[in-house]
């Protein structure tokens, strides 16, 4: 259906300029690492991240990572920038993020739960030089009930502010910062001291000359200012039996050129003696080199009496690096297990022992990595063994130990067998799966979905061309594409689904096409047109078994497709088939949904003296686009009643509801009752009506004549009020429940006195709410932007209309999906 292929491109960079370029990455490389570091190390965060903007800014690009397996966070190696994801959110609003804890990010930021279902907090901090925002900085604290460090804020600020200034010094001197390369592992410094000691030395045999360095000294118990720089007074220091042995070793090595790992015993301060190996060989040169040896020598005594101590043990003791790999296994391991230690050593458990393949044990050790807390489990190995496993992990890896287990409680019958080889899935792509599935479950229109796969899906995986095809009359036409030049799809619009091109080869075949180059593409079907593209995924889109359409992925560099790879993109095109199927229904549903929208608002509003008022809706970005906000204002003889309404969800039925309580609240109102009352009545009205719905509410009844005002809240947001000399605040009355919670709920009333010249803002939860932020926070951004804002009101007759629109496009989030209702009023 689409293809692309690029003309190499000539090397016509000189030697000096390859070698500044290159001398650049290894500049900006070294502040990632640099940046990450000190974020960790300032903030006792146990591991950190660096991401990113990629070339086309559509991507989030992880460059640098410490502290955290590489392979656990896989999945989010490449981040949408317009996502959802805390990274991308914090990149896009240029604000700090932090999430104290799961709760708070299932909360949230429920795509990040999905993807990684952990127990950790985290932080990200924008990268940003003046306007210029390069990436994002991330870093993770173990789970407790401190979550977020109380100073991290202002140490994560300053790493990210010098990283961001030496970003910038780069991009001055005309170098890109933009990634083009695999993510750098960084190594964090243990927190104990080395466990293996290495000290340096010269000697000339032939005259006994002995230059050492200081560590040299320290294992041998010299003080290395009195070091005469003799062999003889070194081997007073040597063990005597082991004399002849270190001789004989400097002879060998002589003769052979080299000597290897020779085990002496050298004396320490008190005269013990302990093992040292020696390691030496005669450099290069000519015969007069021949008297030399140079070397080293290992103090290993601690690292070899803590594996003596451990061997003595009788249970398992193993060890896995940061990436779930067996650096180590006991003997216990080994009989209690019947493996050996060398098919363990370099093999994840769940890889080297079939019995622990199933993704549950991967999981244990995924979320002991991530939550930084020891965790136990039972395992069974076939026919009738069971094994109790913990596991104690820290930034540099995990300690594990295993020792014989009873059955569980409640476990009947032997272990399940074993699973034949080959049918494991890594529970790492499963997460990925899930993480850029839950993109789709959002999306409810056919303009969603296809939105959610060029925001997010395309992406993840460094693509650059997209274009979603549905089957209509048999033919394929185009719903969706980005990044194709302009008319380049336009020849492939109509194709028969039986054509012989890939996107429809595909479809017809129920199986997805890769091509890895444009060699591949263009030998399979030689007369396709091509553009700049270099490899291609052609997926299927297949939902309950018939035919939905094709999407085509396209990369601008040859691809190397994996197992993994293939297999999470064919379990997409899945997805992505039923979501467009699931938003037709959505969609034929729209144009009914919005007139109903419609009909209920206010289509005008009353007009007074000494009093101004301006309203606006804002339909959401999400499902069909209708939701249950309502504003009004009544009057009422010498009075002015202003309403402001949500009611729960965004469905017809959600708008329905809507418009009985404006309706109800209207009625209630003019007929005389005060705010208090109406409210009363109106939840009565809710719980009779039973729609399953709950809602909120807040209204205001004022007196022109004398500034008077009576105000009662249901579980609404607060009003927020500014006064005449710019002073404003959000009125946080007593209020009562939401509308439809309990009915014998009563509504306090709050008496106020408006000045002339004052200013009142009436919103629902949309115009504040941030997933970056508490909700509080948002109503606190909407009282300054009303401060900032004090003279718009006031400038002609449109004045309060135009401070509506400031309103929105300053307070409202970069990523809102809720409707939005806000109602202005001024008075004087």
């Amino acid at each position: 259906m689409t293809g692309g292929a690029r003309a190499a491109r000539p090397d016509t960079h000189r030697p000096r300029e390859s070698d500044a370029a290159a001398r650049a990455a290894h500049e900006r490389d070294a502040l990632l690492a640099t940046a990450v570091r000190k974020a960790i190390g300032s903030t006792d965060a146990y591991g950190g991240m660096a991401y990113l903007r990629s070339r086309d800014r559509r991507s989030l690009v992880l460059c640098t990572i410490a502290g955290v397996p590489l392979s656990i966070v896989s999945a989010f190696r490449r981040v949408a920038a317009a996502g959802p994801l805390p990274v991308a959110v914090s990149y896009r609003t240029g604000r700090m993020i932090t999430l104290s804890d799961t709760e708070d990010t299932m909360r949230r930021f429920p795509q990040l739960a999905v993807g990684m279902p952990y127990d950790f907090a985290s932080a990200c901090v924008p990268v940003t030089a003046g306007e210029e925002r390069y990436g994002v900085i991330s870093v993770l604290w173990a789970a407790s009930d401190e979550g977020v460090p109380e100073n991290a804020r202002r140490h994560l600020g300053a790493a990210a502010d010098r990283l961001a200034a030496g970003l910038a010094a780069l991009e001055a001197n005309g170098h890109p910062v933009e990634p083009n390369g695999d993510t750098a592992v960084v190594e964090l410094v243990p927190a104990t001291p080395p466990s293996t000691r290495v000290g340096l030395f010269d000697w000339n045999v032939a005259t006994g000359a002995l230059s050492v360095d200081d560590q040299f000294c320290e294992i041998f118990g010299l003080d290395p200012a009195g070091f005469d720089g003799r062999v003889a007074s070194l081997t007073t220091r040597i063990a005597p039996g082991d004399l002849p042995e270190f001789r004989s070793a400097a002879r060998a090595a002589l003769d052979h050129g080299r000597v290897l790992a020779a085990r002496v015993r050298v004396l320490d301060r008190e005269g013990h003696p302990y093992p040292v190996e020696l390691w030496g060989r005669v450099p290069e040169g000519g015969p007069e080199v021949r008297t030399h040896l140079v070397g080293a020598v290992l103090d290993t005594r601690t690292g070899t009496a803590a594996a003596a101590a451990v061997e003595r043990l009788r249970d398992g003791v193993f060890s896995l690096d940061p990436d779930g790999r067996i650096t180590y296994a006991n003997r216990s391991v080994e009989l209690l297990l019947r493996t050996r230690r060398e098919d363990l050593v370099g093999l994840h458990p769940w890889e080297a022992l079939p019995w622990l393949s199933d993704p549950v044990y991967e999981n244990r050790y995924r979320a002991a990595m991530l939550s930084q807390q020891p965790t136990a489990f039972l395992a069974a190995r076939p026919p009738d063994d069971w094994f109790a496993f913990s596991l104690y992990p820290d930034a540099h890896g995990v300690t594990g130990r295993v020792v014989a287990a009873e059955p569980p409680p409640g476990a009947a019958g032997p272990p399940p067998s074993e699973p034949p080889p080959g049918v494991r899935t890594g529970v790492g792509g499963m997460y990925h799966l899930l993480q850029l599935a839950s993109a789709l479950t959002e999306a409810v229109t056919v303009k969603e979905v296809c939105r959610a796969v060029a925001d997010e899906i395309l992406p993840a995986f460094g693509g650059q061309e997209l274009a979603i095809y549905a089957v209509r009359d048999k033919r394929l036409h185009l719903i969706s594409q980005s990044g194709y030049p302009d008319g380049f799809l336009d020849r492939f619009e109509g194709t028969p689904i039986g054509a012989r091109v890939p996107g429809a080869e595909a479809l017809s075949t129920g199986t997805p096409i890769f091509f890895e180059s444009v060699h591949d593409l263009a030998a399979a079907y030689p007369a396709i047109a091509l553009d700049e593209m270099r490899a291609w995924a052609f997926l299927p889109l297949i939902a309950s078994g018939h035919p939905v359409g094709s999407c085509i992925i396209g990369f601008d560099e040859t691809r190397a497709f994996t197992l993994e790879e293939r297999g999470l993109l064919t379990a997409l095109g899945g997805f992505i088939a039923q979501a467009l199927e699931r938003a037709r229904l959505y969609d034929a549903e729209f144009a009914l949904a919005r007139g109903l929208q419609q009909a209920l608002l206010p289509h005008r509003l009353p007009r007074l003296d000494d009093v101004r008022i301006a309203a606006r809706y804002l339909p959401g970005t999400q499902g069909m686009e209708i939701g249950g906000d309502w504003y009004d204002a009544v009057v009422t003889g010498r009075d002015l009643t202003l309403v402001i309404g949500d009611v729960e969800g965004h469905s017809v039925g959600a708008a329905a509801t809507m418009g009985q309580l404006r309706s109800a609240v209207r009625a209630f109102t003019t007929g005389g009752h005060p705010p208090d009352e109406v409210l009363v009545r109106t939840n009565q009205l809710l719980l009779d009506l039973d729609p399953g719905l709950l809602a909120s509410s807040c209204l205001i009844r004022f007196t022109p004549s004398d500034g008077s005002a009576l105000i009662a809240r249901a579980g609404h947001l607060p009003p927020v009020l500014r006064h005449p000399d710019g002073h404003t605040e959000a009125l946080y009355v007593a209020g009562g429940p939401l509308l439809g919670v309990d009915q014998t709920a009563e509504y306090p009333v709050t008496e106020l006195r408006l000045s002339r010249g004052s200013l009142l803002a009436l919103y629902t939860d949309g115009l504040v709410e941030d997933p970056a932020v508490p909700i509080d926070e948002g109503v606190d951004r909407l009282r300054a932007a009303l401060a900032r804002t004090a003279g718009v009101a006031g400038q002609g007759g449109d004045g309060l209309d135009r401070l509506a629109e400031v309103l929105l496009h300053e307070v409202g989030s970069t990523h809102r999906v809720d409707d939005v209702a806000l109602l202005l009023t001024a008075y004087g």
